[in-house]
């Protein structure tokens, strides 16, 4: 088999249309999101918020509601748990993080168990890319655009809020409506991404993207730019993967975003390890020529 029919063969399917195009779309809005993510230190929340939408998902699926409005208010439901618990003092945060979205994820489960639906339990906690509509298709870019759309237009904003909240109080900025609004699109990203790679998997693609551009740049358009393409890279690879494999799309792109950190980790110019090493080296040998020299 060519280049070029490994390449057109998958397009030439209507699912597998879908699935690219939805794939793109989720991979560039979770690569914007997972640079603030990586800089709020936020990785551990935004595991916890994307399981604990899945209740707030069901139910909206009940009731006849968007997604989007579902997880949200199921993503501040859990913040407000969080909070609460946490504000106890006997309970560290990282404990109520886990306490919290792990019960609403079990009570996500349970909800699944007694809804009737025609709706796969493995699809929602691994995804279904394969199996998307061109009206899920729509829902996922609308949400994307909107998504994108803040967090470009408040990006000045969101970066002072997450390098010093004080001084961006200081300059009349509102630290915690930065942080609900970080929040909410949080929810509305974990939405976009189901698609994609399930429940499971959706911290995966919010952090992944940004933690790799971290590694290879210290200012921060620069950084939205290569986590951008670092996610597309690595979920395009991974949707042929499991096309000529005949594996799991959700875990195809994951392993191929885990391989593009892990060479990042490795050769990135100055901080990956090979790199770190190379400035050890130099360091180590500029003091001996100082030692000698005096």
């Amino acid at each position: 088999m060519d280049i070029l029919n490994f390449l057109v063969e998958p397009l030439t399917l209507p699912f597998m249309l879908r699935a690219f195009v939805v794939t793109v779309i989720a991979a560039a809005v979770c690569a914007l999101l997972s640079c603030w993510l990586v800089l709020l230190g936020w990785s551990l929340m935004g595991d916890a918020i994307s399981h604990a939408v899945l209740p707030g998902v069901v139910l909206a699926y009940i009731f006849g509601a968007p997604f989007a409005v579902g997880a949200v208010i199921a993503a501040l439901l859990a913040v407000a748990l969080i909070g609460g618990v946490r504000r106890s003092g006997r309970v560290r945060e990282d404990a109520a993080i886990g306490i919290v979205f792990t019960t609403m994820f079990a009570f996500g489960l349970v909800l699944i168990s007694v809804t009737p639906s025609n709706t796969d339990l493995n699809h929602i906690l691994f995804g279904n890319v394969l199996g998307v509509s061109w009206s899920d298709v729509w829902q996922v870019a609308i949400l994307a655009v909107v998504v994108a759309a803040v967090l470009l237009v408040k990006r000045r904003d969101f970066v002072l809020y997450a390098f010093d909240p004080g001084f961006a109080q200081a300059v009349g900025l509102r630290p915690r409506l930065l942080g609900a609004l970080l929040l909410i699109m949080l929810a509305l990203t974990s939405v976009v991404a189901l698609q994609i790679v399930g429940v499971v998997l959706v911290v995966a693609m919010l952090v992944i993207p940004g933690s790799t551009a971290r590694l290879i740049t210290d200012r921060f358009v620069p950084m939205l730019a290569v986590s951008v393409g670092v996610s597309l890279l690595g979920t395009l690879t991974g949707l042929y993967a499991s096309y000529h494999a005949d594996v799991s799309p959700g875990g195809a792109v994951v392993v191929t975003q885990g391989i593009l950190f892990a060479l990042a980790y490795v050769f990135a110019p100055r901080y990956g390890l090979l790199g770190r090493m190379r400035a050890r080296r130099l360091s180590t040998a500029a003091a001996k020529t100082e030692l000698s020299a005096s």
